[in-house]
């Protein structure tokens, strides 16, 4: 899930691997059912990668 966010988000390169860990995990979780939000310093990447999904972004 994480590899196919990368990718349609047209992010590549090691810097955004923990990133797209962290969206796949919360992607999941929103698509069953769950509030989920992301905490995070970098809001542009975070919302590319959860374009789509019903996750929360909010800048730290």
């Amino acid at each position: 899930m994480a590899r196919g966010m990368l990718k349609a988000a047209g992010l590549h390169g090691h810097q955004y691997a923990v990133d797209a860990v962290l969206a796949a995990v919360a992607g999941r979780e929103a698509a069953q059912g769950a509030q989920a939000t992301v905490f995070t310093s970098d809001t542009d990447d975070m919302n590319r990668l959860l374009a789509g999904h019903s996750v929360r972004v909010e800048k730290v």
